[in-house]
């Protein structure tokens, strides 16, 4: 009897190796099979882009129906074209519909993490305004892929701005501080954008640092040399610290800059309003 139980035993353990092998072999047969198609579904997959975007959606405005059923074409012949998900979504970001973008850049993420979660997490900070949701997606994006960039801007800035949005100006300075020191360091004061400058003076500027505040507002003047909203914010400070007759020929000058349309350069900035733009008409 004890015999057979060992004789049991070892069969068990037989078929349960014997099963691991197979398990494994069929994996790595999987893989290699994933391997030797990838060229084949890329090229179907941008032949799929051709016909149902270059020469289907583009051709029709953003706002159409038809660039929407253009893509509803191609991701019914293939779903996993993440490229083709993010243009469905684009055009509604623009439009303010937000919560249906969503849906569709989350698809984009899904099969192409890489290529587009920084995209979704740009959307979320300066188009939707979901900010708590934009530190989650940028930090996320810099423990799998690390320092890097969207919309001419780094992570750490939006995650930055993020905060400044949340009332958080402490915790702002802190990440525009970091991210102006590694610039500069690396890439020299020629690299410095506007931008990044006006929104690290306003960490400054909100916590009463308004002497600091003017010399990063400044830094970006030497830059955008017209930037109306740089110099209505430097007027503010310049009140505070009591220079109140060159704030105010600041400030005049700065109304006439923005009603000329000297605001910020951002390429989204025709659909969005940025956090501190500020209304001159």
């Amino acid at each position: 009897m004890k015999l057979n139980n060992h004789l049991l035993y070892v069969l068990v353990i037989l078929v349960f190796f014997t099963n691991c092998k197979k398990d494994l072999n069929l994996e790595k047969n999987e893989i290699e099979k994933s391997d030797s198609q990838l060229k084949i579904i890329r090229k179907r997959q941008d032949s799929l882009i051709d016909v149902h975007l270059k020469n289907g959606a583009w051709k029709y405005s953003y706002y159409s129906s038809e660039w929407q059923s253009e893509i509803d074409k191609g991701l019914a012949k293939d779903s996993t074209i993440a490229y083709m998900w993010q243009q469905k979504a684009m055009p509604l970001f623009k439009q303010g519909k937000y919560e249906i973008g969503m849906e569709y850049i989350d698809k984009a993420v899904k099969y192409d993490r890489q290529r587009w979660q920084d995209y979704r997490a740009f959307i979320k900070c300066i188009f939707a305004k979901t900010y708590r949701e934009a530190i989650k997606d940028f930090e996320d994006c810099k423990k799998r892929f690390g320092y890097g960039y969207v919309m001419d801007h780094t992570y750490d800035f939006h995650i930055g701005l993020s905060y400044l949005q949340l009332n958080e100006f402490k915790k702002a300075e802190q990440i525009f501080k970091i991210d102006y020191e590694k610039q500069l360091s690396e890439h020299g004061e020629d690299w410095l954008h506007p931008v990044d400058l006006f929104y690290y003076g306003i960490s400054k500027y909100e916590q009463g640092k308004y002497q600091e505040a003017i010399d990063l507002f400044d830094l970006a003047l030497k830059i955008h040399t017209q930037f109306s909203d740089v110099q209505y914010y430097k007027a503010l400070c310049l009140g505070k610290i009591g220079k109140i007759e060159e704030a105010k020929e600041l400030m005049r000058i700065a109304e006439n800059n923005g009603k000329l349309g000297f605001s910020f350069n951002e390429d989204n900035a025709v659909y969005e309003r940025y956090p501190y733009q500020v209304r001159w008409n």
